[in-house]
């Protein structure tokens, strides 16, 4: 199975992501966690021209979506965190993944804003960085999640999410 939490910078998939991440593992040790930020580490595509660009963001997603498929075929159970923001790979994860969960963290731009952990909207908003998912890239809002998560509030109950997923996903 292959869980696949999409949204934009903010909206809370890596912290719902590993607390899906250690619920599964109690029931599957046979589970592994990537985000997106990880992944575009661990392959230095951070470095070099354009990384954030709709370009080298296509790359990062081949990869990851690659990187899901070879442990999908191993039986590996893979909770992945990434903003996907290209539809027709979200349609084509369906055809490519033995069983495929898609959550979308739905949030507005301007509760991302005033969150902007890690500084990249007023960043782009004072223009010092370009290529900003939600702000000169448009994000494309999944037209078929399989759930969808209202991420605007504050406190929510993340253990209890994360148990509403995996039972929604039928892993639970």
């Amino acid at each position: 199975m292959i869980i696949w939490l999409i949204g934009m910078s903010g909206s809370g998939k890596t912290t719902l992501g590993r607390e899906i991440a250690t619920q599964l593992r109690s029931v599957a040790l046979n589970t592994v966690l990537l985000d997106g930020d990880e992944v575009r580490e661990i392959f230095k595509h951070h470095y070099g021209e354009h990384p954030y660009s709709i370009e080298g963001r296509h790359i990062n997603a081949e990869r990851l979506t690659a990187l899901c498929e070879m442990l999908d075929r191993q039986g590996i159970h893979v909770v992945c965190c990434v903003l996907s923001i290209f539809p027709e790979m979200r349609l084509e994860n369906r055809r490519r993944f033995s069983a495929y969960f898609e959550v979308f963290m739905d949030a507005a731009l301007n509760v991302l804003e005033s969150r902007d952990v890690k500084g990249l909207y007023a960043a782009a908003r004072r223009g010092e960085v370009s290529n900003v998912v939600g702000v000169d890239i448009p994000f494309p809002r999944p037209e078929h999640p399989d759930m969808i998560i209202d991420s605007s509030g504050t406190g929510s109950n993340i253990a209890a999410l994360a148990s509403q997923v995996l039972k929604r996903a039928g892993l639970l």
